[in-house]
């Protein structure tokens, strides 16, 4: 009877459909593949496919994403490229390509970055907590294996809380924590959790992979027991509100950031902004880093005085092991940039740990494509007053070193016409020795000769500054006023350390005050130089990690130096104020198109002559 029914209920009633859901009216099969063929039938820029979606009413980004397996030419960022998730997601193939790689300067760290995970304890209380509420409310409808790895998720998550000192189910705002960092092995991390016996690898590929369980926690508020806490509260109980209050916070944030508001309500929404979004996506990175080997990685403890403050750092010290899967699977890999210098320490960490033999590599260099008579490279071991310039950190703070580096600018900006770029090794260098001048009035005789301007803080302040200071140095070249141009400070690293272009007028010379050299005390980077001592053979008396040091001070000088030479015609000085830059070892690590042209002065005088030369020729040549 009950079959009988249930048969007669499914043919003679049909099934209630529930609301329509919506859907994104630029995401229809025919309007995409249509776009799709013309995106394969022309080159088209991101502009012109902006455009071309909105006239063929399809989406750009999926429509040139289902013209990947067709194309012969892919252009995409290289992080892309280089996670394997991320690379399958995109759908694509590297097996038997040739893969360029561009700027493959930063191609370690980022390797590193992209494969590192960090969460912090108020990530994972929130994840504990939104994924405590789905497994309640939908416990009568999901599989009793789904249920078995969602607790397992959560298990996991309190360990990871555990070992922050705090406990899930209650404000991690108020809970306190011991403060300290703790360096750990993978495994002996994951004992300490007391987590060693899941496996993480069932879990990322059963649930996180096929559930999509990052999607599903969308909407659901964060709560704790016992203390009223609601840190986002509904603003009405209809499904819909629900379903689209997390987007609608979103939007808010972007309207607000992009409102000249005060600095602590910018603030304040960036923390909202982050708030609002569910952490499961980074969770299950985490997780995903900790099936790393045990000798490839470390995870870093950090005890704040919060709980909410602490977090758990998965850092990646063999970026080989995840480079190596894409030179497996290409034909071939060509790996350019114009700052690659020492390449034999690359090929050291990149392609022989990655099990690459010799006989695969091919290396090929050429010089720059400007006369070498239009740069003028300058290495200065002495100021004006005779005084050494060493800035090494026991020395840079002295008042004689940053009054001598006052007078080595005021010279230079005497005879430099159009922009000086002047790079600190750090903001907190670079914010007390500009201290220090306008206490001893050094910048304001500065700026009776050229405007100054200071890199911004804010990513968003960048563009402003830089239009700004070219305004300045074009109004300068038709009316002085008794101005020469402009002088720039910013920092090595920093938002215009790279990828900003100082062509012409805006780049005449390049200053580089000490040498930038990483934080030696960091526990990430003394593990690094621990594990490349270990693991990596020594060469030219010294150790690998010695040579790690000295690779990313000397790669930051050369993007920085570099940003002045942009085109067959351009020209321009770099004056290198430091005598370590003297050292021969140093010296070799600069690009050969500048090396071959670097001379190095004990004394200023013969230095300033030189510059002085170097422009006045350069106006005769225009003249």
């Amino acid at each position: 009877t009950c079959i009988q029914s249930k048969q007669h209920q499914e043919e003679g009633v049909k099934r209630k459909r529930g609301p329509a859901k919506s859907v994104c009216p630029y995401n229809k099969a025919s309007a995409l593949q249509q776009m799709r063929d013309d995106v394969l039938g022309t080159v088209h820029d991101i502009e012109q496919l902006l455009k071309l979606g909105r006239e063929t009413h399809s989406c750009p980004y999926y429509s040139t994403r289902l013209a990947v397996p067709a194309a012969q030419l892919v252009v995409l960022p290289y992080q892309m490229l280089l996670h394997e998730a991320t690379r399958r997601a995109a759908g694509v193939q590297l097996k038997g390509q040739v893969v360029i790689i561009d700027e493959a300067h930063n191609l370690s760290d980022t390797l590193s970055c992209i494969h590192s995970a960090e969460l912090t304890g108020a990530q994972l209380c929130r994840a504990h907590s939104q994924l405590t509420q789905y497994a309640d409310r939908y416990k009568s409808r999901l599989k009793a294996k789904n249920l078995m790895y969602i607790k397992q998720i959560l298990f996991v998550i309190e360990g990871l809380v555990r070992v922050l000192g705090g406990k899930v189910g209650q404000n991690p705002q108020s809970q306190t924590t011991q403060t300290g960092t703790e360096m750990l092995t993978i495994n002996n991390f994951l004992f300490k959790a007391q987590i060693d016996n899941i496996n993480l690898f069932k879990v990322l590929q059963r649930y996180f992979e096929k559930s999509m369980i990052s999607r599903k926690l969308v909407g659901f508020v964060e709560k704790y027991a016992g203390t009223g806490v609601n840190l986002h509260t509904q603003s009405s109980s209809n499904k819909e509100n629900r379903r689209t209050e997390g987007l609608n916070r979103y939007l808010q944030t972007l309207q607000s950031n992009q409102t000249s508001a005060p600095a602590d309500q910018q603030g304040s929404a960036e923390e909202e902004k982050v708030l609002s979004a569910s952490p499961m996506m980074q969770v299950e990175g985490f997780f995903m880093a900790l099936t790393n080997s045990n000798t490839d990685g470390r995870v870093v403890v950090h005890r704040q005085v919060t709980l909410s403050e602490s977090s758990v750092k998965f850092l990646l010290l063999n970026p080989a092991v995840h480079f190596a899967q894409v030179l497996k699977e290409c034909r071939a890999v060509i790996i350019a940039g114009g700052t690659m210098q020492p390449v034999s320490d690359f090929k050291q960490e990149l392609l022989f740990s990655a099990g690459v033999g010799e006989e695969r590599i091919t290396e090929f260099s050429c010089g720059h494509v400007i006369p070498p008579e239009n740069i003028l490279p300058l290495v200065l071991c002495s100021g004006p007053s005779g005084q050494e310039l060493d800035f090494t950190f026991q020395n840079r703070d002295s008042p004689r070193m940053m009054d001598e580096t006052g007078r080595i600018l005021s010279n230079i900006c005497n005879v430099v016409p159009g922009g000086v770029v002047c790079f600190f090794p750090s903001y907190e260098y670079s914010r007390r020795i500009i201290s220090h001048w306008e206490a001893s009035g050094a910048l304001a005789r500065l700026a009776n000769k050229k405007k100054i301007f200071q890199e911004p803080k804010k990513a968003n302040q960048v563009e402003q500054v830089l239009s700004e200071f070219s305004r300045c140095i074009q109004r300068c070249a038709v009316d002085s006023g008794g101005l020469t141009g402009a002088l720039l400070f910013s920092v090595v690293g920093g938002k215009m350390s790279e990828g900003i272009n100082f062509s012409d007028d805006l780049g005449r010379c390049v200053v580089m005050v000490g040498m930038p050299y990483p934080n030696i005390k960091s526990p990430e980077l003394q593990e690094k130089m621990a594990y490349l001592d270990k693991h990596l053979p020594h060469s030219g008396g010294r150790s690998p990690g010695q040579a790690l040091i000295e690779n990313l001070c000397m790669k930051a000088v050369n993007q920085s130096i570099g940003r002045a030479i942009r085109h067959r015609g351009d020209y321009s000085s770099m004056v290198l104020c430091d005598r370590r830059y003297s050292r021969p070892a140093t010296l070799s690590k600069l690009p050969t198109w500048i090396k071959d042209r670097t001379s190095t002065h004990t004394t200023f005088g013969p230095a300033f002559a030189a510059l002085r030369k170097f422009f006045l020729e350069k106006k005769q040549k225009q003249m």
